[in-house]
């Protein structure tokens, strides 16, 4: 089985009735992610349908955002100011700061639901009742259904959400890396020029907040920890809060999480080489990070760390407000407190994982993260 660009993009049109995509820039990702699918991911059947769906419905997408711009180009006269972008290693803590920086009235989170289908752009008045909520909630039953991937990841359509989709519509995303196997598609990522996929990023949150304003945008990205020169690029102003954790931990996590969702698509995970690559990416992604850190100077940077974040959260969220020169009202500390009494640490259960399992020792990782334990005095977990 394989997936054909013609066919998809004769696909998204026929779905929409729309043939404008845009900036075509997005083809060289989608033709390398298509190609590595075909030569690389050994999808089974569900994982080719799952990726037919995803990649037609960042199509379409495309094009409906497109002729909004069309028909509204006042929207393009929206201004998204200094977003808070979370970023740092996977599992380190991002999704609980992401839900408490969330609860802030004051911000408005990217949730899953409008980033899945931001399109039409959401008013206020029908933000919390769009019916788009519960379409979420039912296309997630699957993944939340499986104990073992709600134990690693318990979000819902309103959850905030990282930039897979928006990103994905450019199709120049890690994310797609984490659905299946696709080695030569993130060497061509970590090659690209990813400012146009930040520019039509910005695009889809212009979109969003034109019916819906927003006091301040809150993002939240992993991957994008890599990508930093082009994310301030397109967003000069933004507040960059990286989140730490000994990488260890981390990449034992991490590679379980993968191995959860891939094993959906595929009837062959190498958990190994799983290991060898993710060590791999996520040394290199912290290294262009710690390098962009040193060429452009502290002041954009707050580091939260995860063993704080578990033992002090509203202390650690309130000192991280004091870095970025944000107010810390009684309301967002009101909201933080319910949501994180709400949400204890591994609330479904700790899954259990080692670095063994796939091919990993500690010293191996810890010594590819020598620059970056040392940069941060990270203390690391035995």
């Amino acid at each position: 089985m394989s997936l054909s660009a013609t066919a998809l993009l004769d696909g998204a049109r026929a779905a929409t009735g729309l043939d404008g995509f845009g900036d075509p820039g997005f083809r060289e990702g989608l033709d390398v992610l298509l190609r590595a699918l075909a030569e690389e991911a050994e999808l089974n059947a569900i994982g080719w349908m799952a990726h037919q769906a995803q990649l037609t419905g960042y199509l379409c997408e495309r094009l409906r955002i497109e002729d909004w711009y069309r028909r509204h180009p006042e929207i393009d006269d929206q201004k998204i100011g200094g977003p808070i972008f979370v970023t740092g290693l996977p599992r380190t803590g991002t999704t609980a700061l992401s839900h408490l920086l969330a609860a802030d009235p004051d911000t408005r989170s990217l949730q899953m639901w409008e980033s899945n289908s931001p399109t039409p752009p959401p008013e206020r008045a029908t933000y919390a009742t769009d019916p788009r909520i519960a379409e979420a909630d039912a296309r997630n039953t699957a993944f939340r259904d499986d104990p073992d991937f709600l134990r690693m990841y318990d979000g819902t359509a309103t959850s905030p959400t990282e930039n897979i989709d928006l990103l994905g519509q450019h199709f120049a995303t890690q994310h797609f890396e984490g659905m299946a196997h696709v080695p030569g598609y993130i060497r061509w990522w970590l090659g690209c020029d990813m400012v146009p996929a930040y520019r039509h990023h910005e695009r889809v949150l212009k979109l969003l907040q034109w019916r819906c304003p927003a006091t301040r945008w809150f993002l939240k990205s992993p991957p994008d920890l890599a990508c930093l020169d082009a994310f301030v690029a397109v967003y000069p102003n933004a507040r960059i809060v990286w989140t730490h954790r000994d990488p260890a931990t981390v990449l034992a996590s991490v590679c379980k999480l993968i191995w959860i969702v891939r094993r959906m698509q595929t009837d062959h995970v190498d958990l190994h080489e799983l290991g060898r690559e993710q060590l791999a990416l996520w040394s290199q992604s912290v290294q262009r990070a710690l390098a962009f850190r040193r060429r452009v100077g502290e002041a954009c940077f707050a580091d939260v760390f995860m063993k704080d974040l578990v033992a002090r959260p509203i202390e650690t969220v309130a000192a991280l407000y004091d870095r970025i020169a944000l107010p810390f009202t009684a309301a967002a500390e009101s909201a933080m407190r319910a949501w994180s009494a709400e949400h204890p640490q591994h609330k479904h259960g700790a899954l259990p994982y080692t670095l063994e399992e796939f091919g990993l020792r500690a010293d191996q990782v810890h010594e590819a993260f020598h620059d970056y334990a040392q940069h941060f005095d990270l203390r690391l977990e035995r």
